[in-house]
């Protein structure tokens, strides 16, 4: 889509103003604590998530033909209400896709140029980038030594900002008709923290997604004969991340 360029680079400034502000922060943190500035039951953390995604079909004409690489870069909010349950939020920059294969003949809805024809059992790679905000339940051990076990649940409204495929010989080609705007799924993910000094923690963990709604736009109407099916995006991850 025309804005996705656009919340990337918001996002990307994001960031970079606040690894210009951090040390700031952490002279400030000296003299305070990050808990007098943050609140003592609020955890904020970044990270950077490799992922494989893929498709799921409700439908034997319609199925999945393989899996995509990505990555989920965001911001993640913990907001404590006892010393193992928390409130988590944030905000993640997710890109991830995967490959469509339909037993009949199809006509594809791109932007630009003619919409191409897809042969029977000929596959479309699908390229899609989220903004997402997960609102889940945190729930950890206590401590064990410098190790702390968690496991995070929730659900995952995303907006659709990028949606292209590649048909063909046709790449990158943008499909906003092809995709729905927006869909919501649900989160499952269990890791450890540990501890590296203060209240700086590495996190790893891993996570898996899965939508509730389809995914795609089924275009009935002629010429494009598309099957009515329900597409889910499943995603898997390994959470990298640091907790300040």
């Amino acid at each position: 889509m025309k804005y996705s360029v656009r919340f990337f680079s918001a996002f990307l400034k994001i960031a970079a103003v606040a690894v210009i502000l951090l040390p700031a922060t952490r002279i400030s943190a000296q003299k305070k604590g990050v808990k007098d500035i943050l609140g003592p039951d609020m955890i904020i953390g970044v990270h950077f998530d490799p992922v494989i995604s893929w498709f799921g079909s409700d439908l034997d004409s319609v199925s999945n033909d393989g899996a995509r690489p990505g990555f989920n870069l965001g911001i993640t909010v913990h907001r404590y209400f006892g010393s193992n349950y928390a409130l988590s939020t944030g905000l993640n920059y997710i890109s991830a896709g995967g490959r469509l294969v339909t037993s009949n003949e199809t006509i594809f809805d791109i932007t630009t140029g003619i919409d191409p024809v897809v042969a029977a059992n000929s596959s479309v790679t699908y390229k899609i980038q989220y903004l997402s905000i997960p609102v889940g339940l945190k729930l950890q051990t206590n401590q064990i030594g410098y190790i702390t076990y968690f496991t995070d649940l929730g659900f995952d409204p995303k907006v659709v900002v990028s949606g292209k495929a590649d048909i063909g010989d046709l790449k990158n080609q943008k499909a906003p008709g092809e995709i729905k705007t927006f869909n919501i799924g649900y989160h499952i993910m269990a890791g450890i923290e540990y501890a590296v000094g203060g209240n700086t923690a590495a996190v790893i963990g891993l996570g898996f997604e899965n939508n509730f709604a389809d995914i795609t736009t089924d275009l009935k109407e002629s010429p494009f004969n598309q099957p009515r099916d329900k597409i889910s995006h499943r995603i898997i991850s390994i959470r990298l991340g640091i907790n300040f």
